[in-house]
């Protein structure tokens, strides 16, 4: 074995290696990767090409014959720079510090690239767009549609709307599709914070003297009416107590009469019930029984006998 086979079999995994870097290096100078995220224009010789630029890996001349830009075309929350956070005028005339946000992405790349090239030159135009847009929407409605105790009055959803379609055929020009346009917040300045305060007290004091009246003609109607329930039940029952009233007078008269017939019968009936009612259970008693109704206790069987015909009698 020669000395110059020796080396070629000791050296060729070196020249391997190096066929299969300057394959990669060839690959990455002809050649570039879109992700799925992502929109891309391909220059050559600065001037943009038409053909679209689906996701994957597309071939290329090297730069600076050709050059790629890509955009990630995901949602962008853009906070805004001056007009994010400013003092704005409303038609009443009082000053509010409005906090707004956008959300956006990049629609046409190429519209995009070719009238605004970069993100951070997109976003200061979106930028003096929302500041113009922002004024001239503002200035249109007065302070108590922004802030106010009644739902019903507040017209922020109003306003975001018509942001939003005025932001957006600004933005369609330029390639970027504008989908939210929101206020994110509303402070009042401290020079008219307290007057505000005053108000807003003023306005809920007249409603809660307006539900209180309200609360106390719905109380006297139910008072009312209970009233009026508890007048006519009495009457009902009144007149239900005259009628059985009148019945037990009727009835008791039918035993008047018999009792009238025969006085002795109705003692002797009146000392038996009295007895009857005080001694309904097991009763040890000692009484006189000269008092009525215990003398019944030492009758004999003569006195017996004439109550039993007495009472015959008057039954008859």
């Amino acid at each position: 074995m020669t000395t110059e086979t020796t080396v070629k079999k000791t050296h060729w995994p070196t020249m391997l290696l190096g066929l299969i870097v300057a394959a990669i290096f060839l690959v990455a100078i002809f050649s570039f990767q879109v992700n799925t995220t992502e929109n891309a224009i391909v220059t050559t010789l600065d001037k943009i090409d038409d053909r679209a630029i689906e996701p994957g890996l597309h071939f290329r001349w090297p730069y600076p014959l050709q050059k790629v830009y890509k955009f990630d075309k995901r949602l962008r929350c853009f906070s805004g720079g001056v007009a994010g956070t400013e003092e704005t005028i409303v038609r009443s005339g009082q000053n509010v510090i409005l906090e707004t946000f956008i959300l956006y992405r990049i629609d046409d790349a190429k519209e995009f690239f070719k009238r605004l090239t970069t993100i951070q030159v997109g976003e200061e135009k979106l930028n003096e767009w929302l500041r113009r847009i922002k004024l001239e929407t503002f200035g249109k409605y007065d302070f108590n549609q922004l802030v106010n105790v009644d739902p019903k009055k507040m017209k922020l959803h109003e306003i975001e709307s018509e942001m939003l379609r005025k932001l957006s055929k600004e933005a369609k020009a330029y390639g970027i599709e504008v989908q939210t346009v929101g206020i994110r917040a509303i402070n009042i300045p401290e020079s008219i914070s307290k007057d505000v305060f005053e108000r807003m007290r003023k306005e809920r004091e007249v409603q809660a003297t307006r539900y209180t009246a309200e609360g106390t003609t719905v109380a006297q109607k139910i008072m009312t009416e209970a009233e009026s329930k508890r007048s006519e039940v009495l009457t009902t029952a009144n007149a239900e107590a005259k009628t059985i009233r009148a019945d037990g007078d009727a009835e008791a008269a039918k035993y008047y009469a018999t009792f009238k017939q025969n006085p002795e019968l109705a003692v002797f009936l009146r000392k038996l019930d009295a007895l009857g009612n005080i001694m309904q259970e097991k009763t040890t008693l000692i009484l006189d029984t000269n008092s009525a109704p215990f003398d019944m206790l030492k009758m004999n069987a003569t006195d017996l006998q004439a109550g039993k015909i007495n009472q015959s009698k008057a039954s008859k």
